[in-house]
């Protein structure tokens, strides 16, 4: 197995660190973008504000000129769950710029090595709730551009060697999830209720989905959406 090197945006908490673990003890090396710092990342962890697109840009030069990437997860997300009278114009700019504009600066950074090498792995972080949920439609809408992107990223991209695909998780116990659908809750119930399965996804189950698009094995792989997701993607559990 080559060692590859790969940039993980939102790499400090949930999905994004323990893609960053799986990677690191598959002898991989990783390097990750996050607004706080661990001093327990299996990896380099670069502190940035991915909101703030000069100081995301800054980064990014740095860390390519250090770095041969091979590959790029665009993890990071924001949440700002409001139903349809609620929603301000503010918080849905805010929404989209961290979900979509740290995707569009870190790919076009890294874009031209992968070009150069003729390898490359693209993976954006969507989400079940693109299918629709309720007080959403911020994030939702974000997460369906991910999806768009990784569509038209894989058509632009099919004859470089870099494939771009996203993986669409399920609700899953994050610090993020838990934040807005705590124990015990109404939210907590009505989510589960849309997962056949029955129980919320972990972030290692949505992790090792992310890492084979990352693989080699994956190289036939592009323009798709996996959803990971207990079944959530094709209907409610049955009473």
């Amino acid at each position: 197995m080559k060692q590859r090197t790969y940039l993980i945006s939102g790499a400090s908490k949930g999905i994004g660190l323990a893609l960053a673990q799986r990677l690191h003890d598959s002898g991989h090396q990783v390097v990750g973008l996050a607004r706080g710092a661990d001093a327990g990342f299996p990896g380099k962890l670069v502190s940035v504000d991915l909101g703030d697109a000069a100081a995301t840009a800054r980064v990014l030069e740095q860390l390519t000129a250090e770095y041969r990437f091979d590959g790029l997860v665009n993890n990071v997300g924001l949440v700002r769950p409001q139903l349809l009278g609620a929603i301000t114009l503010d918080d849905l700019d805010e929404v989209m710029r961290l979900n979509l504009h740290a995707a569009v600066q870190a790919t076009q950074a890294l874009l031209p090595q992968m070009r150069e090498q003729q390898w490359g792995r693209v993976v954006n972080i969507s989400s079940l709730t693109i299918l629709g949920t309720p007080a959403r439609s911020a994030y939702a809408a974000a997460k369906s551009a991910l999806t768009s992107f990784a569509r038209t990223w894989a058509l632009e991209l099919a004859s470089t060697g870099i494939t771009v695909n996203a993986v669409a998780p399920g609700p899953t116990e994050t610090e993020l999830f838990r934040a807005n659908s705590p124990i015990g809750s109404d939210n907590e119930a009505r989510m589960l209720a849309f997962v056949p399965m029955g129980r919320f996804g972990q972030p290692d189950e949505i992790a090792a989905a992310i890492a084979f698009l990352l693989s080699e094995d994956a190289g036939y792989i592009t323009g798709q959406t996996l959803h990971v997701d207990g079944g959530g993607s094709i209907g409610k559990r049955a009473a």
